[in-house]
C-alpha cells in the first residue's frame, strides 16, 4: 500500500500541522491552561504515531527542562534572603525628576532579569514605582511599561532563565554538539538593550498618564463598616436577600456573624435569616453605609469603622488584577461559584483608573480589571488556585534580609561564571548552586519545591516535542524551501524575513512556543542555504523574545498592564518603536559578532 502524500506531506506531516494550528487556536482563543495544552500535543502526536514514546517524552528528561526546574530553586535561594529587598533599600535612592527616575528603575531592572525570574524583579519594582509616583506626583503608568520593557530586553542578554533562550540553545546543542555558552547572545543584547531604553527615554512623551487603580479606592473602599442588628430590630427572622442588604447604596455586604456562632458567613447566603444580635460588615463608602442605621435601625459597635491599614488583624482588603486568560474574564461574579470556592467576597470593581458604580457582582469582568476583594485572616496570597485567575500585589511575605543575603548572591554569581568560563556545563552548575542554596539554609526544601512551577516545565516539554516533529516530518524543511524561495538566497534576507515572522507570531503567543516552532524553520534554512546556523539562532533568539508590542505576548506585560490602568493600544504606542529599534540593533551586531560564515565543505 502507497503511504499517503498530501501536497508533497504525509500523514504524520499533516497531522503536525493540524496540531499546531490546533495549538494557536486553544491558545489564543480560550482560558485552558498551557501546560493542558502541551501535554495534549504530547499525547496526540504520541497516539498518533508521529513520534515514538522516547521522542514524545524527550522533553522531560531534556537539558532545558532540567536547567529551568533547577533555576528556580536558585532563584528562591536569591528571594527568600531578601537580594532584591536589599537592592531597592540601600541601592536606588530616591529621584529628583522623571527622566532620572526612569534610568534608575531601568538600569537595575535590567542588570537583575538576567540572573532572576523577570516577573520576579519587576513585581518587586511595582511597589517602588508606586512610592515614587507618589514622591513625584507622577501616575504609576508613566514608569510600568518602561520597567517591564527593560525587563523583557535585560533577560535575553543569557542563556539562564528565559525558557524560549533554552530551547533554542537545546536545539542547536542536539543538532550540531556544541552547546550555546551562557553569553552568546550577550553583545547583540546589550546593544538592543541600551537602543531600546535610549528609545524609551526619547520617546517617554508617548507613555500613557493613566489614573492609578488604587486610586478608584480611594473614597469607596477603604474603609468598612460594621453594624449591629438590635434584638428589637423589626427585621428579625426576614431574609438577608429579600430586605436587599447585600448590595445597598454606597456598598455591599461582606460578612455576616450570627450572635451565637464565631462562625463568620463570607460570602452572605441570600436565604439567611437576620437575628437579633447579629453583626453586618459591609464595605464602600462609609457616610452611605452608615444610613442603614436609619433605614434598617442597625446601631454601631464599639469599634464599627475599620480604616485600610488596619484591617489585616481581623479581615483583608487585598486589591487584585484580573489576568489574560482568566476564566472570569466575559463574566459575572454572581453567576459563578468563584468567592464560594475560594472564600472570596468582591468589594468594588475599578476599570482604568475609574470605579464602576454599579453593584461590583454584577459587573462583566474584563483582562486587566481592579477588584478590591475581602479575604479571610492569614490568607496565602497567589496561590496555585488563584494564580491563573487573578495577580495580586501585596504579598504579606517579608524576607529576611542578613548574612544569607550575601551568600545566596555569592552562590549564584559563582554559578554564572562557572557557566561562562566553561569549566562546567550549565545544568551542573545549577545543580551545584541549588544545592548550595539548601545546604546554606538560603531557602527551605519547602520554599524549593513551592518555587517550582510544574506548570510551566509541563509546557516546555510540550513545545519540545511539538518542535522535534516539526522537524522530523519534514515541515521545517519545507517551510525554509518556502522562504529561500521567496527571499531568494542571501542569508541576512532570509535571517531577517524569519526574524520578522516570528517577531510578529511572538507578540500573541508565549515566546517559548514560538522559539520551540522557528528554530528549527531557521536552522533547517540555515543549513540549505550552506551557512553556519549560529548566527541565525542567536538572531532568532532576540526575535522570539521581542514581544512588545502588546500586553498578551509576555507574561511580564500582563503583570503591569492591570496595576498600570493601560488600555490594549499603550502598548503599541510606546512598544512598537522600541520593538524596532531594538531588534533593528540586535540583528545588526549579531552579523558582526557573528558573521554569516558558509560551511565548510
Amino acid at each position: 500500500m502507497e503511504p499517503f502524500v498530501f501536497l508533497g506531506f504525509g500523514i504524520d506531516a499533516w497531522i503536525t500541522i493540524v496540531t499546531v494550528l490546533v495549538t494557536f487556536a486553544v491558545l489564543l482563543f480560550t482560558s485552558l491552561p498551557s501546560d493542558l495544552v502541551f501535554l495534549g500535543v504530547i499525547g496526540v502526536l504520541f497516539v498518533t504515531g508521529v513520534l515514538d514514546v522516547s521522542e514524545a517524552l524527550s522533553g522531560f528528561s531534556s537539558v532545558t527542562v532540567a536547567v529551568v526546574g533547577v533555576m528556580f530553586v536558585v532563584v528562591a535561594g536569591l528571594t527568600y534572603t531578601g537580594v532584591l529587598h536589599w537592592i531597592v533599600k540601600h541601592l536606588l535612592g530616591w529621584p529628583k525628576d522623571y527622566e532620572r527616575a526612569l534610568v534608575r528603575l531601568m538600569v537595575p531592572v535590567a542588570v537583575l532579569s538576567p540572573l532572576l525570574n523577570t516577573a520576579t524583579v519587576v513585581t518587586l519594582f511595582v511597589s517602588v514605582v508606586k512610592m515614587w509616583a507618589k514622591k513625584l506626583s507622577i501616575s504609576p503608568s508613566r514608569f510600568l511599561i518602561p520597567i517591564c520593557f527593560a525587563g523583557n530586553m535585560g533577560a535575553v542578554c543569557v542563556i539562564l532563565v528565559l525558557p524560549a533562550n533554552l530551547v533554542i540553545s537545546g536545539f542547536y546543542e542536539s543538532h550540531t554538539g556544541h552547546p550555546l555558552g551562557v553569553l552568546a547572545p550577550a553583545v547583540p543584547a546589550l546593544f538592543g538593550l541600551v537602543t531600546g531604553m535610549l528609545t524609551i527615554l526619547a520617546l517617554c512623551r508617548l507613555l500613557p498618564e493613566r489614573e492609578a487603580p488604587e486610586a478608584a479606592f480611594e473614597s469607596t473602599g477603604d474603609y468598612t463598616v460594621e453594624l449591629l442588628v438590635p434584638s428589637d430590630n423589626p427585621y428579625i427572622a426576614k431574609r438577608v436577600g429579600q430586605l436587599g442588604l447585600k448590595n445597598v447604596r454606597g456598598g455591599s455586604l461582606i460578612e455576616l456573624r450570627h450572635f451565637d456562632d464565631d462562625k463568620i458567613m463570607s460570602p452572605v447566603p441570600d436565604r439567611e435569616p437576620l437575628m437579633g444580635g447579629d453583626r453586618l460588615v459591609y464595605a464602600g463608602q462609609i457616610d452611605e453605609l452608615l444610613e442603614l442605621k436609619k433605614t434598617y435601625g442597625f446601631v454601631s459597635v464599639d469599634h464599627h469603622v475599620f480604616h485600610f491599614s488596619e484591617v489585616d488583624t481581623d479581615r483583608q482588603l487585598r486589591m487584585a488584577y484580573i489576568n489574560f486568560g482568566s476564566s472570569l474574564i466575559n463574566t459575572k461574579i454572581v453567576d459563578s461559584a468563584f468567592e464560594r470556592d475560594n472564600n472570596l467576597t468582591l468589594v468594588a470593581v475599578a476599570r482604568r483608573g475609574k470605579r464602576i458604580e454599579q453593584p461590583p457582582r454584577e459587573v462583566v469582568l474584563q483582562a486587566g480589571d481592579t477588584l478590591l476583594l475581602e479575604c479571610p485572616p492569614h490568607m496565602k496570597l497567589n496561590d496555585a488556585v488563584l494564580g491563573h485567575q487573578l495577580q495580586f500585589f501585596d504579598s504579606t511575605d517579608v524576607p529576611d534580609i542578613g548574612r544569607h543575603t550575601l551568600v545566596s548572591t555569592a552562590i549564584m554569581v559563582g554559578m554564572v561564571l562557572l557557566a561562562a568560563w566553561g569549566v562546567m556545563p550549565l545544568l551542573q552548575s545549577a545543580f551545584i548552586a541549588a544545592g548550595a542554596m539548601l545546604f546554606c539554609r538560603c531557602c527551605s526544601p519547602a520554599q524549593a519545591m513551592k518555587s517550582i512551577k510544574w506548570s510551566l516545565l509541563a509546557s516546555l516539554a510540550g513545545n519540545i516535542a511539538l518542535g522535534l516533529a516539526i522537524h522530523k516530518t519534514g515541515i521545517a524543511e519545507w517551510a525554509s524551501r518556502g522562504i529561500l524561495a521567496v527571499s531568494g538566497s542571501d542569508p541576512l534576507i532570509v535571517m531577517i524575513a524569519i526574524c520578522l515572522v516570528t517577531a510578529v507570531i511572538t507578540e500573541f503567543l508565549s515566546n517559548t512556543a514560538v522559539a520551540a516552532i522557528s528554530v528549527p524553520i531557521m536552522y533547517s534554512a540555515a543549513i540549505q542555504l550552506g551557512y553556519d546556523p549560529l548566527p541565525f539562532v542567536i538572531a532568532l533568539i532576540m526575535a522570539a523574545n521581542s514581544s512588545l508590542a502588546t500586553p498578551v505576548g509576555s507574561s511580564v506585560n500582563m503583570l503591569v498592564y492591570g496595576p498600570g490602568g493601560y488600555r490594549f493600544s499603550d502598548f503599541l504606542r510606546i512598544g512598537l518603536p522600541v520593538k524596532v529599534a531594538f531588534l533593528t540593533v540586535s540583528i545588526l551586531v549579531v552579523t558582526v559578532v557573528y558573521p554569516l560564515t558558509p560551511l565548510s565543505s
